[in-house]
């Protein structure tokens, strides 16, 4: 009998541990890379899978570029394969009117191949190759996380019962052999447990520290607005220059909102929206705006009457009756930074979607960067400085005889004291 208790403790021990081996594999499914995600907060705010946006579609990218390794160096850096003299590299940059992509170092090369994966079997929903997804949106895909949260959950019970068998076959023995069982410990007392809690603790705490903690900032943020703006249907489809309404971008450290009356110059004479056939507005929930009634806000702000073209005025004073429109701002840096517009569009001759994003491509305005010190940092050691036809630079003449005499071929911003901490925090 003795001995047939110990076959079946062992028997059970290796179940046991086949079970939490199991668990943990069902776990790393779980955990692994998730495509989808990743391109929704990395990518689609320039790419759409299967057509041209801010950058190219990026289906059949594969197939497209030099390599896989290649592929991974250009996601990281781009800049740096470009400076290094790639052909391809070179005539991709081009191509895109030399517009750098955003480089994203923290990205591992698993969760680049997780993108790359979704995007080559991305299928148009309803399969209709002429009605892709809107940008910045993904098609839905079929997920096997609840499958995965399912047998987790029944092995983590498969386990527990065959902890409990053990025990009682342990006491079974004990009792043959006439050996004192020790007194069972509480769960939560348990050493095994509480270390295990701890290690699953810090771990946690590790990797929110280190990517998962936002510290306040804002990527993506969304807020709705008092009036439905669509800056597709402005600086897209219309072709407005972004600098025709934050003219402060080019003058100052603020780019500014504008007043409704910069609104007015040309709503005065727009009163509906003619183009809801060709882009329906729709915002984050799927409700479809009615463009011309968000006119008629504006109208309500600016205190004009579309029926007499004039504007309203208390029968008093003669002022006109107005009310500021309440936009909530998006772009938030910290009071202790300071960030100067106009050195950076005038001087630096930046494009504004190097920060902004594909704001030609949102119909609702969201953060495109996390706008962090790293990001900005990384983006100086990366940026070259446009040194030719530019005044702004014309007191580095040691790095402009350098140039001349094919010592080297660019300037980074990093060189010019862009790493300097007094440049941004005095």
């Amino acid at each position: 009998m003795l001995r047939y208790l110990q076959r079946k403790l062992h028997d059970c021990k290796a179940h046991t541990l086949l079970l939490i081996f199991l668990l943990f594999s069902a776990f790393s499914l779980q955990a692994a890379p998730d495509g989808k995600a990743l391109f929704g907060a990395n990518c689609a705010s320039c790419h759409n899978p299967i057509k041209d946006a801010t950058g190219p579609a990026l289906k059949g990218v594969s197939g497209r570029v030099p390599s896989k390794d290649w592929l991974y160096k250009w996601v990281k850096n781009s800049a740096s394969v470009v400076n290094s003299g790639d052909k391809y590299a070179t005539e991709l940059y081009n191509k895109w009117n030399k517009t750098a992509m955003t480089a994203f170092p923290s990205l591992t090369n698993e969760e680049i191949d997780a993108i790359i994966k979704y995007v080559e079997d991305y299928k148009v929903p309803g399969g209709d190759p002429k009605s892709p997804t809107p940008e910045g949106k993904s098609a839905p895909s079929g997920s096997n996380t609840l499958l995965y949260a399912i047998l987790s959950i029944i092995l983590l019970i498969a386990v527990v019962v065959l902890t409990q068998v053990n025990k009682v076959l342990g006491r079974t023995r004990d009792e043959k052999i006439g050996v004192k069982s020790p007194k069972d410990v509480a769960f939560f007392r348990n050493k095994v447990v509480i270390a295990l809690a701890a290690a699953i603790g810090l771990i946690g705490i590790g990797i929110w520290l280190s990517g998962g903690s936002e510290f306040g900032r804002q990527k993506n943020y969304m807020p709705e607005q008092p009036i439905f703006y669509s800056h597709k249907v402005h600086a897209g489809i219309n072709q407005i220059n972004c600098q025709y309404c934050h003219s402060g971008a080019e003058k100052s450290r603020h780019a500014m909102i504008p007043s409704v009356n910069v609104c007015m110059n040309c709503h005065k004479q727009i009163n509906e929206y003619t183009g809801a056939e060709t882009h329906p507005l729709v915002n984050l929930e799927g409700e479809t705006i009615n463009g011309t009634e968000e006119i008629k806000k504006l109208y309500d702000y600016a205190g004009w009457d579309p029926a007499t073209k004039s504007y309203k005025r208390d029968t008093k004073t003669g002022e006109i009756i107005t009310k500021p429109v309440e936009w909530v701002k998006i772009h938030n840096l910290p009071d202790h930074v300071y960030f100067n517009h106009s050195l950076h569009v005038v001087s630096g001759k930046l494009a504004c979607q190097r920060c902004h994003g594909g704001v030609q491509e949102m119909d609702e305005v969201y953060q495109f960067a996390d706008l962090s010190m790293g990001w900005c940092v990384n983006c100086h050691r990366e940026t070259k400085v446009q040194f030719a036809d530019n005044d702004y630079y014309s007191i580095y003449k040691k790095y402009h005889e350098e140039i001349k005499e094919g010592k080297r071929t660019d300037v980074k911003v990093s060189e010019i004291g862009g790493l300097e901490c007094q440049k941004c925090h005095y």
